[in-house]
Parts: structure tokens; C-alpha cells; sequence
């Protein structure tokens, strides 16, 4: 779609300072969402491709996915053996309903920030224990977690003018056991409930909900619980009023397919 009202793009390059922040800006990286709907408000796009920033980065502490890393970049990449949450992201990856021309645009850090509910590296980064690295423009860097980094539907931590620079997600995270579980209204449809379960060396057990809530909710467990406490955790974690409600599925609809999905997970990881 034409965005009629924006009167100028700026093209950063490495050496650029990020600009000062005025009304009608937008930051532009893959723009699937940008050029999807009118966007009345706008006047000027920042482009950060020309940023350059490495898609990945691979080390003994983790992996670091740059914002602008696309979602087909990420589904390519080869992760350690050690890591046995590997198969996660391919998973999370194929969340993102779109064509072969929307994966090649669309970015891990685009998904955060627009902070769907439906969000599947939403899901992916927060129960791998992603870190948020935020750029301000002349201001220092600051970090956040994941799951505190989402607000709401679309809405996110991110202050006027700053960006979003990378995400971290530990080694430790990705040496933990996983089990992904996803459901939606129609075969090819928005997700309803999202829901990633990980247990770790010491046996620790989390499960963290999305897409049927308005933000990730991360439910924690010193060891696998019971069926009982579990289906406690979830309703004392999510009250009746936090179950998201949008054309995707109703609340009391998304609430019994957690409740559900969860069981499943509980069941898979205690074995």
C-alpha cells in the first residue's frame, strides 16, 4: 500500500547517529506491517537496513539475533547440537503464516515490536529468556527482558525515538528441553493459544502462554508440577479478564485451550 503522507525517507548508514525523534516518524526495517494498512500519521521513515547489522551471532553465551535478522534468516540458521531447543525456532518460525516473499522481508524485531498477542517470536524469545538490547538516540543503551518488553497489543516499552538492537537469548535457554503447542480457529489461521514449555538440567519447568493472552504471561516451577497445581498456576496467573478476545477466538475459548495445551505440555516434558 502507498503511504501517501510520508514527505521523506532517511537511509542510515553505519557511521549514522539515530536521528532526533519527532512526531509522524516510523522506524522502516522489513515494513509488512507498515505497508499493509493505511498509515495516516506519518510523515517520515527512518530506513535501517542500510545499518548493516549482522542478522546472527553465535557464541559459548548464546545467540544474538540482530532486530532486523529476517524470519527466513532465522528458520536457515544452524544451531549447535548442544542446543537442543533448536527445533523450537523452526516451529515458531512456521507460526508466521506468510509467503516466501513475506519471510524474506519480515524481521524478529518487527514481530516484537508490534507486539501482536499472536506474535511467534514473541513466544519464541521470551521462553528462551531473550534479552532486549534498546538504542536511544544519544543516549546509552539499555537492556530489558522479553517478557517485559511487551506490553500489551502493540504496544511495547519502547520510548519515543528509541530502537530495538538486538536480542539475546542465553546458551542455558537453549540447552533446555521444549515442547510447543499451537492452536488456531482455521488451519491457516492467526494463533489462538501459543504456549512453549521448557525443563531444564536441575529439572525446573516453565511454560509460557501467548497469543491467547494480550502479552506473555511465564508461569514457573521448581519442578514439573502436578496436573492440579498446574491448572492453579494458570488461573492464578491469568485472571478471567486476561484471556485476549479478538475475531482469533473468544476468551473463554482461548482460557479452555491453554488449559488444554498446558496438560499436554506438563504431560510431554514429564516424562
Amino acid at each position: 500500500m502507498d503511504l501517501n503522507g510520508v514527505t521523506s525517507v532517511i537511509t542510515l548508514g553505519k557511521a549514522d547517529a539515530l536521528p532526533a525523534w519527532r512526531t509522524g516518524d516510523a522506524w522502516l526495517a522489513g515494513g509488512t506491517w507498515l505497508f499493509s494498512e493505511p498509515q495516516p500519521g506519518l510523515r517520515r521513515l527512518i530506513d535501517v537496513a542500510g545499518l548493516d547489522w549482522p542478522a546472527h551471532a553465535l557464541s559459548e553465551a548464546g545467540l544474538t539475533l540482530a532486530a532486523t535478522c529476517t524470519i527466513a534468516q532465522l528458520d536457515r540458521l544452524e544451531l549447535p547440537p548442544t542446543w537442543i531447543a533448536a527445533p523450537l525456532v523452526g516451529r515458531c518460525c512456521r507460526a508466521l503464516l506468510g509467503s516466501f516473499k513475506i519471510w524474506n522481508r519480515a524481521t524478529v524485531g518487527g514481530n516484537l515490536c508490534m507486539a501482536l498477542p499472536a506474535g511467534p517470536m514473541i513466544a519464541l524469545t521470551a521462553a528462551l529468556d531473550g534479552v532486549c538490547t534498546i538504542l536511544a538516540p544519544g543516549g546509552p543503551e539499555r537492556r530489558l527482558a522479553v517478557a517485559d518488553f511487551v506490553l500489551g497489543p502493540q504496544r511495547t516499552a519502547l520510548r519515543p525515538g528509541e530502537i530495538l538492537r538486538s536480542i539475546a537469548l542465553p546458551a542455558a535457554a537453549l540447552s533446555r528441553r521444549t515442547a510447543f503447542r499451537r492452536i488456531s480457529l482455521s488451519p491457516n489461521g492467526r494463533s489462538g493459544a501459543l504456549l512453549i514449555g521448557t525443563l531444564d538440567r536441575s529439572g525446573a519447568f516453565d511454560l509460557t502462554v501467548t497469543a491467547s493472552t494480550p502479552r506473555p504471561v511465564r508461569i514457573a516451577f521448581p519442578a514439573p508440577p502436578g496436573a492440579e497445581a498446574l491448572r492453579g498456576a494458570i488461573a492464578a496467573a491469568i485472571p478471567e479478564a486476561g484471556w485476549y478476545d479478538d475475531v482469533h477466538g473468544a476468551p473463554d475459548w482461548r482460557r479452555h485451550v491453554t488449559g488444554l495445551l498446558a496438560e499436554e505440555i506438563r504431560q510431554e516434558l514429564a516424562r
